[in-house]
């Protein structure tokens, strides 16, 4: 009994307390005034995926990483710096996986082309092994082995 009320209050100090330990809510974003360089962040919003959500833009998700990463491309935007920077900034910190669509070189051709080269593979495989079955045709029966299935089918004529 004394576990049941133990586990009771540790639960209710759990609910009581998780309002306090979740992440607080980011701070609102500020347009930048240009209304250009404004259209341009947001453009490139979309193609920024968020690094906790992993599959929302930053533009769509609520988590505060997301916030802060639109401040910094804004940063970056009012500071000069083109997309191509902003980008490989990005990439530096982050890794090629915060591009929803990274860039082709060595280290991602697998990312590219992997899928492309398995389907293609799995294909050759199943056609050489249709040649090899259409090829392989049966011997005809030994003399022995016809009198074998005659006598366990029944059919006593051919032996």
């Amino acid at each position: 009994m004394r576990r049941a009320a133990a586990l009771f209050a540790a639960a209710l100090l759990a609910s009581a307390t998780a309002p306090a330990l979740a992440e607080p809510p980011p701070a609102p974003d500020r347009p930048l005034t240009d209304p250009a360089q404004e259209a341009r962040a947001r453009a490139l919003f979309g193609d920024i995926r968020c690094v906790v959500c992993q599959h929302e833009s930053i533009a769509d998700s609520p988590a505060g990483i997301a916030a802060d990463l639109r401040g910094l491309v804004r940063e970056q935007i009012a500071a000069g710096k083109t997309d191509a920077q902003i980008k490989d900034d990005l990439i530096r910190r982050y890794g090629d996986y915060v591009l929803f669509q990274p860039p082709v070189r060595i280290g991602t051709w697998l990312l590219w082309f992997g899928p492309f080269a398995l389907a293609a593979g799995a294909g050759v495989v199943l056609v050489l092994r249709a040649r090899r079955r259409e090829t392989a045709e049966a011997a005809p029966l030994t003399p022995e082995e016809e009198r074998a299935l005659a006598a366990l089918t029944g059919d006593d004529e051919k032996a």
